[in-house]
């Protein structure tokens, strides 16, 4: 899983989206790009071929500024949440039709405003502009937001997952 920060207009912004409808797994759900490590790939390398395949946008080994606390999702998978930059613009983004329905931009002040009033409980998510996300990727835009930009050391393992996010 990539959590990629870019520019939009001079904002650092994370790229996120709702995934198509018609998806095997995971349908209409918001996300971060990411997917299935392939045999003889590492975590990271993955993170990176899944930032290119879904929206059109290649990183570096170089460009990771770090990585944030393995999710285990009760749909039965782990997700390691790497954290890259880019110098790209948001503009240039090439979202893949078949893994991108929608994109949002929400801006690391838009995360920091989210993170402030989001809450743990059953009724966990974070409310950016235009979207509202759930865990396991709103735990990890939370855990972001706490961890690399407030400087908080935070844990989401926990974090509420709603039942349809399972399928």
């Amino acid at each position: 899983m990539a959590v990629v920060l870019l520019d939009n207009g001079g904002a650092p912004c994370v790229p996120i989206f709702q995934r198509p409808a018609d998806m095997r797994r995971h349908a209409g759900q918001m996300a971060l790009p990411g997917g299935r490590v392939h045999e003889g790939e590492t975590v990271a390398e993955c993170a990176m071929r899944e930032l290119h395949e879904e929206v059109g946008l290649t990183v570096q080994a170089g460009d990771e500024l770090g990585r944030i606390d393995d999710f285990d999702t009760r749909s039965g998978f782990t997700i390691t949440p790497i954290v890259f930059w880019s110098d790209a613009r948001a503009a240039d983004l090439s979202p893949s039709p078949t893994e991108v329905a929608v994109m949002f931009l929400p801006t690391t002040s838009d995360l920091l405003d989210a993170a402030a009033i989001a809450g743990a409980g059953p009724e966990f998510s974070m409310r950016l502009p235009g979207v509202e996300v759930f865990a396991p990727t709103a735990a990890m835009l939370y855990q972001f937001a706490e961890v690399a930009l407030r400087g908080r050391e935070v844990r989401v393992a926990d974090f509420y997952q709603p039942p349809w996010t399972h399928r």
